[in-house]
Parts: C-alpha cells; structure tokens; sequence
C-alpha cells in the first residue's frame, strides 16, 4: 500500500506525514531532491533526530554535499526502499516537493541515462554553435527538436546527449513529464493561501537562522569537497554562502533566501497544480483523513 503527499515548501507537509506515519506505523520516503544530502539539515526541514526515532525515514543522508546526485539514481534507490517496505508487510507514505524526483518515482517514467564526456563536449560546442547543434538534433530526432525551442541550450545539449550517447532517440523515451498517465499511485496535496504560505516561509527561515543555520553553511563549505555543484543551489543554503564565503552583510543574504524562498513555493505550486490527479486540501485535518482512507482501501494498491 502506498500513498503520496505533495505541496510546496512550508505548506506543512513534514508535520503532517509525521504525524499520520507516528500513528499509523507507517514508513516515510522522502521525495526530495536537497535531504538526500548528509550534515545539510536545518534548511531543507530534514527529519529531526528525535523524529526519527519515531518513525522509519527513507532516502535522507544518502551522500555527502560535495557529491553529485541524479534523478535516475534517486528512483533507484526509491525503489529498492520501497519493495524493502512492502516486503516487510509496510505501507509507504511519499513525502515531498521535488516535482521532478516525484514523477519519477510515483509515475516511474523511463529516465535517459547520463552521458558525461558527451555532454561536456556538447557544452562546448553549445557556447559558439547552438544553431549547428539544433540541426543536428532535427536530423536525429526530429520530434524531440519540435518540442523545444532552437534557443534553449540546456534542453538541445541534454537530447543530443541521449540520443548520441544511447544510440536511441531522446524522444522514444515518451513524453515523460508532458504528459499525465492514469493514476499509479493517489496523491494528496496541501496548500495554503499565498498570503499565508510567505508568512511561513519567513517564519521557518528565521528560526533556522536562530537554531543555526548560518554555522550549519559555515562547517559544510569547511568540509573537504565542500558543498558540490547541485548542493550549492538548495535555495538558503546558496544566499548565506555568499556570507560565509564573501561577507555579505547577513541579513541582506535572508532578505535574498526569502524572496528566492517565495519564488520556489510559486514555481512548486504551478508544477502540482497543472497535474489533474492530485486531490487538494487547504485544511491539514481534512487531508490527514484523506491520507489514512487511501491506505485502508482498494485506493492504496499501486497500480503497475
């Protein structure tokens, strides 16, 4: 059995999956793309140490920040976890709002494998001769090239490297996240006014910042390998290094991470929302109810 809760940051996710999972036993997977970095705690609302003890966590501390990290390897892992807990005679409670790691595992889309020498050679040559480079995608494969505009670079440099590294078309891996398949697994969303949900992005920001956050950034871009090229971009953790690393005043750096805070709420909100499957609720008693009736009935069967 399983069962998903979406939603942006600070809509008060974490509480409520803590709270379902405490009382129902059930095991949490992570979906998000930040907690699975070790020591990168307060800022990503990672599980607390006392919350783990309570409930059984999946896919958080999975590599040290200086790492890498793709999507295709965290569906891997979200699969083993997840056949781990079936097999145990569990039920799974996805928890997140990574929309990208979420498709991937609640839709388990094919995902392209990585290419790096292709695409470092692609990078290069996008800087001088993207159009030469757009016309060699049309040639190969010429729907995914009508699905993008000839500007946009990452997007050609990332089906080149598909389609010459795999030796198949970028496209015949499906129209992935165009398009909404039949319901594989019931997802519940949570959302609050925007109003409301600004109020408490600044208010869990702040308290980080009392808890300590600021020395959190500090000892991760002290340690060896420092905080890697995907670490760097969690949003916080990007604008206070430019304290730790370039003394820029502090609060002017919070005043940044909130703003970029509230725009990655917004940016969340748009993905869920423009997937017609997912069942919102704005009340977090009226979601939990929803959430415990999908695991006890036919609703919680995955649908493979």
């Amino acid at each position: 059995m399983a069962v998903a809760l979406v939603g942006p940051t600070a809509s008060g996710k974490s509480a409520l999956a803590h709270e379902l999972a405490a009382e129902r036993g059930l095991d949490v997977l992570c979906v998000d793309a930040m907690t699975v970095y070790r020591g990168m705690d307060l800022g990503t609302a990672k599980p607390t140490p006392e919350e783990q003890r309570e409930v059984d966590y999946h896919l958080i501390d999975l590599v040290d920040p200086s790492e890498e990290f793709t999507v295709a390897r965290f569906q891997a892992l979200a699969r083993a976890a997840t056949e781990e807990v079936w097999q145990l005679g569990g039920s799974v409670l996805y928890v997140g709002g990574t929309g990208l790691y979420g498709r991937a595992v609640l839709d388990d889309l094919e995902i392209p494998g990585q290419y790096p020498e292709v695409r470092r050679t692609l990078e290069a040559r996008a800087e001088y001769e993207l159009d030469v480079l757009y016309e060699q995608l049309s040639e190969l494969d010429p729907v995914a090239a009508g699905r993008m505009e000839r500007g946009n670079a990452r997007r050609i440099v990332r089906a080149l490297e598909v389609s010459l590294g795999s030796g198949r078309p970028f496209s015949s891996y499906g129209e992935g996240l165009l398009s909404y398949g039949p319901v594989r697994v019931v997802q519940i969303g949570l959302e609050n006014e925007l109003d409301e949900l600004d109020r408490r992005i600044e208010q869990r920001f702040r308290g980080w910042i009392d808890q300590g956050l600021v020395e959190e950034v500090r000892r991760l871009a002290s340690a060896p390998g420092g905080l890697g090229r995907t670490a760097r971009q969690a949003v916080g953790y990007r604008e206070l290094l430019r304290h730790v690393e370039a003394d820029a005043p502090l609060e002017e750096c919070v005043r940044d991470a909130l703003t970029k805070s509230r725009r990655l709420a917004r940016r969340q909100r748009s993905w869920f929302h423009r997937d017609p499957r997912i069942e919102w609720f704005d009340d977090p008693a009226a979601a939990k109810e929803r959430l415990a009736e999908v695991l006890t009935s036919p609703d919680g069967f995955v649908r493979d």
